[in-house]
């Protein structure tokens, strides 16, 4: 099945294994591991684990990890997905802009074609995503696309705050 979307402005791709370090870039760049990562760099062999696990999500559960390409450089700008973090039973919103296409829109515009995803094609009622308390980048972004937040809470001595959003299904009538 193709799991490619396309918005305004960007196309989602998902990430396969071949795009390892494309990813790694990713993850390394010292503005997104400030928030995503806690500051540790991750290394190429834990991202090879993530693109193993995001495809197996795919194959079984229609959601993974995505790359967030630009139309018009046809660049790689950072990723969205859907990921598990705390144990939950459901996976929750994940982002990550490379710091030089932050502040346009774009995580806004890619995270809320992931939330038509969930609410219409896997049917969830909800959806939940976290941030550092501090990011309030991600915050905002929480915001725009209609997340309020729900609970704060310390995770491994760090202040998460925790929101969530309610959709429905595209009517079928």
């Amino acid at each position: 099945m193709n799991w490619v979307f396309e918005t305004q402005r960007l196309l989602l791709k998902p990430i396969l294994e071949s795009d390892l370090n494309a990813l790694h870039y990713i993850f390394i760049n010292p503005y997104v591991r400030k928030y995503l990562c806690d500051d540790n760099i991750f290394s190429l062999k834990q991202v090879e684990e993530m693109l193993v696990e995001s495809q197996k999500l795919f194959n079984e559960k229609k959601f993974g990890l995505w790359f967030i390409h630009t139309k018009d450089e046809k660049e790689i700008i950072g990723f969205v997905g859907l990921w598990y973090f705390f144990d939950e039973t459901q996976p929750q919103l994940v982002y990550a802009l490379l710091p030089e296409a932050t502040k346009k829109g774009y995580a806004t515009e890619a995270a809320g074609k992931i939330l038509e995803h969930c609410f219409d094609e896997l049917g969830y009622q909800y959806l939940f995503a976290s941030c550092d308390q501090p990011n309030l980048e991600s915050k905002k972004v929480a915001e725009r696309i209609g997340m309020r937040e729900v609970e704060e809470k310390i995770v491994d001595g760090k202040p998460l705050l925790f929101f969530k959003v309610e959709g429905c299904r595209k009517s079928t009538v």
